[in-house]
């Protein structure tokens, strides 16, 4: 369960806002964090309390493909993105890095800048302002997922499992 504020933003965020191209020498969430939406939000990195969640319109992380976007929310301390809809490769490298998303169009548009929000990944629900909307949860595989921390962990954990149900 997440509680936290909302940080509302509309739609078509797209990768080059999330995180600027020319800070894309680093990998360190940290660094990429303290950059994260610079060019349309200057204090951003600033006014965002660790498990903020931000919310947005259509179309969240379109443009380039870069799984730095997903690290900069997660180094600003974003803790979920809760949007109208995303770009497909947005959605999958938020996936890969264990970042969790939620589609869920009411709740996009109800949530207010400052509001308080809550995230129940496993019911499927984002409650804002004390209005419940219900979205999609993901499915047992992609939770697992998820909290396993990404793609990468994941797989290494099953191949440890495995390993040691053979020996």
């Amino acid at each position: 369960m997440i509680r936290a504020t909302a940080r509302t933003y509309g739609d078509d965020v797209d990768t080059d806002v999330i995180i600027p191209a020319r800070h894309l020498t680093s990998r360190d969430p940290a660094f990429l964090g303290s950059k994260c939406m610079e060019t349309v939000d200057p204090h951003f990195a600033t006014r965002i309390d660790a498990g903020d969640v931000m919310v947005a319109g259509r179309n969240f992380g379109c443009g380039s493909s870069r799984e730095h976007a997903v690290l900069a929310l997660q180094g600003a301390g974003i803790s979920c993105v809760v949007a109208h809809s995303y770009a497909r490769i947005f959605y999958r490298n938020a996936l890969n890095q264990g970042f969790p998303i939620v589609v869920c169009p009411e709740a996009a548009k109800a949530a207010k800048e400052g509001d308080p929000i809550e995230v129940d990944l496993a019911a499927g629900t984002v409650t804002v302002a004390e209005r419940r909307f219900q979205a999609q949860p993901f499915p047992a595989f992609l939770q697992q997922l998820i909290a396993a921390g990404g793609l990468v962990p994941f797989v290494r954990k099953r191949l440890s499992e495995q390993k040691g149900a053979i020996a």
